[in-house]
């Protein structure tokens, strides 16, 4: 396991030091000790934990799980309760705040080191499961589906928008969804165009042969005369 910076959020300066020294037994790294939820609130905006030992009953206007309710929304940074109490009533509220552990004090150094990992590694599946979240919906955002019906006129293939306007096939459905169009001619078109193309042909030959007959004839009336 590497090195974590750790935030220890403890009023009593001696089971705080005990916890400190475990920590650093542990290989990790604690970058302050605080007594009360303000200081640690403070102190968490320059030491920048990678995580938190929050004992649950502090001195000061904010307790343990208000303090972790504002480090949570401000800082997306795991804490772990410590306590020395077991009621009913505060483990609910601990649990609403959704903590990443819970200690009972005094803290053994195994289930320390256990539950440390475990957070460590909930609190890195969280964000990656986020990330994700994000990307997806993201992605969602881009995406225009066509669905329903789709007025189309039977004859010049043009569709009727919500504001009754008329638009060529490409250009409506280029608005209403991500696709991209590239152009081609398919196979009956080019018999099509080809068909029409000789006809084309035929009838620029058969003029150009009538106007050369013509131009003769005009040629050798003037000839006679």
């Amino acid at each position: 396991m590497k090195t974590v910076k750790i935030l220890v959020v403890e009023d009593e300066a001696i089971v705080a030091l005990q916890i400190r020294e475990k920590l650093e037994n542990l290989g990790h790294s604690v970058c302050g000790i605080c007594a009360s939820g303000e200081e640690a609130l403070t102190a968490i905006e320059s030491a920048l934990p990678d995580l938190v030992l929050m004992d649950v009953k502090l001195q000061g206007k904010l307790d343990g799980i208000e303090t972790a309710d504002q480090i949570h929304t401000m800082y997306d940074i795991p804490v772990i309760y410590m306590t020395a109490h077991s009621e009913d009533s505060l483990i609910a509220r601990a649990k609403e705040s959704e903590p990443y552990g819970y200690l009972l004090k005094p803290v053994a150094l195994k289930e320390l080191q256990i539950t440390l990992e475990i957070a460590l590694y909930k609190h890195k599946m969280d964000k990656e499961k986020a990330q994700l979240t994000k990307k997806l919906q993201d992605a969602l955002d881009r995406v225009k589906q066509l669905s329903g019906l789709i007025p189309i006129c039977a004859y010049c293939k043009k569709i009727r928008d919500d504001k009754g306007y008329w638009e060529d096939v490409a250009s409506y459905i280029s608005q209403h969804s991500e696709a991209m169009f590239t152009h081609g001619i398919c196979p009956d078109c080019v018999k099509k165009v080809r068909q029409e193309f000789d006809e084309f042909v035929k009838r620029e030959n058969s003029e150009d042969s009538i106007m050369s007959r013509n131009e003769k004839t005009e040629t050798d009336n003037a000839n006679s005369v």
